[in-house]
């Protein structure tokens, strides 16, 4: 079947876009979309909260890749800094070095991070990738993204567009968001302002 000019630029455009969501960010299959978040996005792509219009997540608790109990209500009276990823994520290995240093730097203001890794099958893979980038900080196993969808507000997070990082300030409640991979400089301006926070 030959393409007439329109359709073939048509079918050209639709490649195109498709092929620049898909370096953003990685897609999986299921949506936490919707819902009224109270999140306002800025030029730089990150999505904060005013104080006073945050809220909480839900019960986050499960097993680490390690094998241990962990329950995000008890990082309360810190700031975290949770990360969604998974292994088979190019931009989740992008982000990485610059997680685990931010993270090692921020520890000593009070700052704690977690990953929760979705979407892997069992935990051989992201074990791998914790080990290559000698990740300093634990990571939930949610390979079903059962955990997210229960435990943030709906709209807060999607498992269309791993990864994802979500800053809780010190009450638990959200503050800020990115989608897709963030950097040094991306994740000071998300968690700064928490951390300052009275």
């Amino acid at each position: 079947m030959i393409l007439r000019p329109v359709a073939r630029a048509v079918a050209l455009t639709a490649i195109v876009t498709l092929g620049s969501l898909a370096l953003s960010a990685c897609g999986s299959g299921t949506s936490g979309g919707g819902g009224q978040t109270n999140f306002v996005t800025g030029a730089d792509g990150i999505a904060t909260v005013a104080k006073d219009e945050r809220k909480p997540v839900g019960s986050i608790t499960g097993e680490t890749l390690q094998g241990k109990p962990l329950d995000v209500a008890d990082f309360q009276g810190k700031v975290l800094v949770i990360n969604v990823w998974g292994s088979w994520c190019p931009p989740c290995r992008a982000e990485a070095p610059y997680l685990n240093e931010v993270a090692k730097e921020m520890k000593t203001k009070g700052v704690e991070f977690l990953g929760i890794n979705t979407r892997d099958s069992d935990k051989s893979a992201p074990k791998a990738f914790e080990d290559d980038y000698d990740i300093s900080y634990p990571s939930l196993f949610d390979p079903t993204g059962k955990m997210l969808l229960s435990g943030f507000p709906k709209g807060t997070v999607t498992l269309q567009g791993v990864p994802a990082t979500v800053v809780l300030d010190r009450n638990g409640k959200i503050a800020a968001r990115a989608f897709g991979g963030v950097n040094e400089n991306k994740l000071h301006k998300m968690i700064d302002p928490v951390v300052r926070e009275k």
